[in-house]
């Protein structure tokens, strides 16, 4: 295996696992969820024993895939771009190119891709990578291939995923894969499926494999992750069927937590994402015993009102979510959170709207990512409640979040200035290469002079200035943790 170095459009340094012998080249894209990031590399690993090498030149490629998301329409309708795109490259300088998608749009619009609009060759849903080979066959063969069969037991454990655009510090291994809950706005569980957990000892071989390989920090990954539950193999839904011996060696995500901790103690952690309803006080009081699980939690909430978390069927209210917020912050004072939040959602009045900023003014999250509702065909709401937020009205609402938002961003990086943090370096400062950057245990982005530090160091960072989102500073050694 060798790594090849490659550039790409932001100019950033990429490195791209190749194997030896392997002739033909992959060209993969990945938009939406970390998720998505994660399942190209279960896919480039795949197709790594088939005779493909990854490549970042899209006109050399012998198979193109776009690994897609469904959360919103605008992703939708970027993907479209890409694919009207790789077939104006197929028609004018590769003809013998195969395009591909896979992933949630492709589970849901499944034969649309290869019969009404004749834009791809194969459709591959999130469960069925496995079966990549055989569909390429049939695609050479001057077939169409697809499948997007959903499956009960599907982790993709077993799989070593070649990482992509890895900068060797950070990488993502993903502990659970679908979802159980049912929000009226959201198209996972019918494009990733029921909730099933990865056996524990698979997820901690991996991270151990990282550490092996001088990565320094892992993200847990799950559409909800605070679900995870490992008895012996199975569905969540089913755990009350489970044998007593079962019962009594389940591994619940604070145990993992514990363990990947223990497992690899100069190795930092996070985790994404939370559902409220699932986080319970163990996960956050395992992340305030080790010092390196990340002093970070991705919280969705998506609204202030109960009506509407109500018609979103988001299991929690308003105060529940207070009430874990609170505990979050005693038993981790120094924590940071960001959310989800979802402007004009159907039947959404402006008492509502009131409500989420007067949320968001409790909280003061530290970043977010925030968005105008858009129907999800096929979702509970898409088929059931009529968008009658008038446009003009959600983009007004969102900006007026997304304000407040920079507001709290500010007043959180100011109370960092004067602090000594603990920094990773992951990369070359965006704006200046004479520094780099890097993440506290808050997730948040640090800058500072490079000196004679590496990408892959631990660097303690005294903080002298800030920006909303960003924190300004200079190195004042190595930290322990080197």
């Amino acid at each position: 295996m060798e790594k090849i170095i490659d550039e790409n459009k932001q100019g950033e340094r990429l490195v791209i696992e190749a194997k030896d012998g392997n002739t033909k080249k992959l060209f993969i894209e990945s938009y939406g969820c970390q998720m998505n990031f994660s399942d190209s590399e279960i896919v480039a690993s795949i197709l790594s024993q088939e005779g493909f090498n990854t490549t970042n030149t899209l006109e050399e490629a012998d198979l193109v895939l776009v690994n897609t998301c469904s959360i919103r329409d605008k992703a939708e309708q970027t993907v479209r771009k890409r694919l009207e795109k790789y077939n104006a490259v197929k028609k004018d300088k590769n003809p013998k190119m195969k395009i591909g998608v896979l992933g949630c749009m492709a589970e849901r619009l499944k034969s649309k891709f290869l019969e009404e609009e004749k834009m791809v060759d194969l459709v591959v849903g999130p469960d069925a990578y496995k079966d990549l080979p055989n569909l390429i066959e049939e695609v050479e063969d001057g077939r169409n291939a697809i499948n997007v069969i959903l499956s009960k037991e599907e982790t993709y454990g077993d799989i070593a995923p070649v990482r992509l655009n890895s900068n060797g510090v950070t990488a993502f291994v993903s502990i659970t894969r679908g979802c159980d809950n049912m929000c009226t706005f959201c198209v996972v569980p019918f494009t990733r499926g029921r909730e099933r957990s990865r056996e524990p000892q698979s997820i901690i071989e991996e991270i151990n494999d990282l550490a092996k390989r001088g990565f320094k920090e892992v993200t847990l990954l799950g559409q909800n992750v605070d679900s995870y539950l490992w008895y012996g193999g199975g569905l969540k839904k089913d755990f009350d069927k489970a044998s007593e011996i079962q019962k009594a060696t389940a591994v619940n995500f604070a145990m993992l937590l514990d363990m990947c901790a223990k497992a690899q103690p100069k190795m930092r952690f996070r985790f994404s994402t939370s559902n409220p309803q699932d986080m319970t006080l163990d996960v956050i009081e395992t992340m305030a015993k080790h010092r390196n699980i990340c002093k970070y939690i991705h919280l969705p909430v998506q609204s202030g009102s109960n009506r509407i978390l109500k018609e979103m069927n988001r299991l929690h209210t308003r105060e529940e979510y207070f009430e874990l917020i609170d505990n979050i912050k005693r038993i981790i004072p120094e924590v940071a959170i960001s959310q989800d939040m979802i402007a004009g959602f159907p039947t959404e009045t402006e008492e509502d709207h009131q409500d989420t900023l007067s949320l968001m003014e409790y909280v003061k999250y530290d970043f977010g990512f925030m968005f105008a509702y858009s129907e999800r065909p096929g979702t509970l709401a898409g088929r059931k409640m009529k968008d009658d937020v008038p446009e003009e009205v959600k983009k007004r609402r969102l900006n007026e979040i997304q304000a407040l938002q920079r507001k709290h961003s500010h007043y959180n990086t100011l109370k960092q200035v004067g602090q000594t943090q603990e920094v990773l370096i992951e990369k070359s400062s965006k704006k200046s290469d004479a520094h780099w950057s890097g993440r506290n245990t808050q997730n948040t982005v640090v800058v500072f002079p490079k000196e004679h530090y590496k990408v892959g160091d631990f660097v303690n960072v005294k903080i002298t200035d800030c920006t909303s989102a960003t924190l300004i500073g200079e190195a004042v050694g190595y930290s322990e943790n080197n």
